[in-house]
């Protein structure tokens, strides 16, 4: 027996509620540079792991395995810094509205009383 086959359609609640988002969705390129960062991150966090046991197991290919670490190391931390800067360069083309503050607009106004060629 199925209790809801006797519940009219319109009074049925429905098993997928939509509620809206926290924050808004980051836009593409930024997304797309953080799921690249974390890809990297999270292979130089498998690499240092496999170089502690290697290191710790005393195998020949701890040393290749460290060289490799470091330059995963230089690749994650580039891939983070891609991801600050995608999301400033974002900011600045699409979103942010520039307005002077009130301290730049009195030295704006001061200059061009003192000049009268200034525009």
């Amino acid at each position: 027996m199925d209790p809801d086959r006797d519940v009219p359609s319109a009074v049925r609640r429905s098993l997928w509620v939509e509620e809206p988002a926290r924050r808004p969705r980051m836009p593409d390129p930024v997304r797309t540079a953080a799921v690249r960062a974390v890809l990297v991150v999270a292979v130089t966090v498998v690499q240092t792991i496999v170089t502690v046991l290697f290191a710790l197991a005393g195998s020949w290919l701890a040393l290749p395995a460290v060289l490799c670490t470091v330059a995963s190391t230089v690749a994650a931390t580039w891939g983070v810094l891609d991801v600050w800067v995608t999301r400033q360069v974002w900011r600045q083309r699409h979103g942010v509205v520039s307005v002077p503050s009130s301290s730049a607009r009195e030295a704006k106004e001061m200059r061009r009383a003192r000049s009268p060629r200034y525009p």
